[in-house]
C-alpha cells in the first residue's frame, strides 16, 4: 500500500535532486568542432614577419632601458600559433628577471571572464538577459538614484530610480552603480566607504555575499541604462553567479572555464607554489622603481591572507599564455580542443552592440564582456579590424583578439601611477603590422 508522503519531506526530496542535477549538469560540453590548443611556431608559417616583430622586441627593451616601465611579458598568437612570447626586465626592485610564465595580478581583465561564465549559464536557459537582478539578489529590488549628500557625514538623500536594474545593464556598465574607492564621484566613494563596501583586492575575511548585499541597498548614480559608468557591476554577477550556480564563485570559474581550458595558473588566489612567480607591483619615485606598499591596495594579494573575497570584477591573476587560451576559445567561437564553452551564436552576441551610443566614441562599442572596435575605428588605424575586442587592467595589463586576422596580442606589466610608458598603444599598433601575408 502506497502512502502519500509529508509535504515538507517531499520538499526535502525535491531540492535534494534538484542539487542532484544541478551538479551532474556541465556548462561546456563535447564539440562536433577540435581545434588544437595553442602551440609555438615560427611566425612565417602564419603570415607574420620575424623581422617586423623584432621592432616589438627593440621597442619593449627600449622602455625597460630608458625607464618607463620596469618590466614586460608580451605574446602574440596568430591562427592559433605562438608567434612570439618574449619576457623584457625585471619582476620586482630586488631585480629578478621576468619570466615568459610569470603571473600578473590582470585586474579588470577578470570582468570577461565573469560574463563568459554568466553567458554560459544563460545559455541553460537559468534566467534572461533583461531579467531584474533582484529577482536573484533581492537587496537590489527598488533602487534609488542619488538626490544630495552632506559631505559633514555622508549621509545622503535619494529618489526612486525609473527602473530595476537588469543582468544586462550589470554586464555593460549601465546599472548607475559605482566604484567607490576609485569612482569619479566623491559622495559615491565616501557612501561606499560609510557602507563598508569592500572592491577590487582584499586580504581580509571578507566573502561577496555580505558585501553585494551592502550594495544592493546604496544608491546609484543615474537610473538603470541611462549612461554608462565603470562600476562594480561584474562584481555583482559574481555573486549572482553564486545563486544561480549553487557553487562558490572559485569552484564554478575552476569546474567550467579553468581545468576545460587547462588555464592552470588563473585563480583568485594563488598557490604557494606560484608564489615566487608572482610579479610585484611597482611605482615609480625620483626614478627608481620601488615595490608598491600596502595601502589602497594590499600588494600581498594574492598570495596571503583570508582568500575568501571573489572579485568578478578584478580579483583573478594569470599568465599571458593562459589569457591568451581563453581569449582563443572566444576566437574559436566559444570551443578550444573539442571542448564548447559558448555556442558560436552566444559568442556573436556577447560581440554586438549592448549599450548603444553610452560607451562614448565612435571607435568602439561595449558588448558583453568586452569593448569591440567599429569600422570608423578600423579607419582610424592601430587598434584592429572592425569587430576586434578588447580590456584591460587597473596595474597596466592589455588585450586585444582581432577575429578577422586571427591575432590576439598580450601586454603585461605590473606598475602603479604615472610612468612615462608608450608601450600600450606601440604594442598594438606594431603588432598588426606584423601581418605579412
Amino acid at each position: 500500500m502506497l502512502f502519500p508522503l509529508p509535504l515538507k519531506l517531499k520538499q526535502g526530496l525535491t531540492g535534494l535532486l534538484f542539487f542532484a542535477s544541478t551538479f551532474a549538469f556541465h556548462a561546456q560540453t563535447a564539440s562536433s568542432q577540435h581545434s588544437e590548443p595553442l602551440s609555438e611556431d615560427a611566425p612565417e608559417t602564419v603570415g607574420m614577419s620575424s623581422e617586423r616583430l623584432d621592432r616589438i622586441s627593440n621597442m619593449l627593451q627600449t622602455a625597460v632601458d630608458e625607464n618607463q616601465i620596469p618590466g614586460a611579458v608580451a605574446l602574440i598568437v596568430k591562427d592559433g600559433k605562438i608567434v612570439f612570447h618574449e619576457a623584457f626586465g625585471e619582476a620586482n626592485a630586488e631585480g629578478e628577471k621576468l619570466e615568459k610564465d610569470d603571473v600578473f595580478r590582470i585586474a579588470s581583465q577578470t570582468k570577461a571572464i565573469t560574463a563568459t561564465a554568466v553567458m554560459m549559464l544563460w545559455e541553460e536557459g537559468k534566467f534572461q538577459l533583461d531579467d531584474p537582478i533582484s529577482k536573484y539578489i533581492p537587496e537590489f529590488e527598488d533602487p534609488q538614484v542619488l538626490e544630495s549628500f552632506n559631505e559633514a557625514d555622508s549621509s545622503y538623500t535619494a529618489k526612486p530610480a525609473d527602473k530595476e536594474i537588469t543582468i544586462r545593464h550589470l554586464l555593460t556598465h549601465t546599472s548607475g552603480l559605482g566604484y567607490g574607492m576609485i569612482d569619479a564621484d566623491a559622495r559615491i566613494r565616501k557612501i561606499y566607504q560609510k557602507a563598508g563596501v569592500t572592491e577590487l583586492f582584499t586580504t581580509d575575511n571578507v566573502e561577496i555575499e555580505e558585501v553585494i548585499k551592502k550594495l544592493g541597498k546604496l544608491p546609484l548614480h543615474h537610473n538603470p541604462g541611462e549612461k554608462f559608468t565603470y562600476s562594480m557591476s561584474l562584481d555583482v554577477l559574481g555573486y549572482f553567479i553564486e545563486v544561480v550556480s549553487g557553487q562558490s564563485f572559485s569552484d564554478y570559474l575552476v569546474e567550467h572555464i579553468f581545468d576545460p581550458l587547462e588555464m592552470d595558473d588563473t585563480r583568485f588566489y594563488q598557490p604557494e607554489r606560484n608564489e615566487e612567480r608572482l610579479v610585484s607591483v611597482q611605482y615609480k619615485e625620483d626614478g627608481e622603481w620601488k615595490n608598491l606598499q600596502p595601502g589602497f591596495y594590499d600588494p600581498n594579494y594574492p598570495v596571503k591572507g583570508a582568500r575568501t573575497f571573489y572579485s568578478g570584477g578584478a580579483g583573478l591573476s594569470s599568465t599571458a599564455e593562459d589569457y591568451a587560451t581563453f581569449l582563443q576559445m572566444y576566437l574559436n567561437k566559444g570551443e578550444l580542443n573539442g571542448t564548447r564553452l559558448l555556442s558560436r551564436t552566444t559568442v556573436e552576441s556577447i560581440l554586438e552592440n549592448h549599450s548603444g551610443d553610452l560607451f562614448g566614441g565612435k571607435d568602439k562599442f561595449h558588448g558583453i564582456a568586452f569593448s569591440v572596435v567599429t569600422p570608423e575605428g578600423e579607419a582610424m588605424g592601430g587598434i584592429g579590424s572592425t569587430g576586434t575586442f578588447d580590456w584591460g587592467g587597473y596595474f597596466n595589463t592589455q588585450y586585444f583578439a582581432d577575429p578577422e586576422e586571427n591575432i590576439i596580442g598580450i601586454l603585461m606589466k605590473q606598475t602603479s601611477g604615472g610612468t612615462g610608458d608608450q608601450t600600450d598603444w606601440k604594442f598594438r599598433q606594431m603588432v598588426m603590422a606584423g601581418v605579412d601575408n
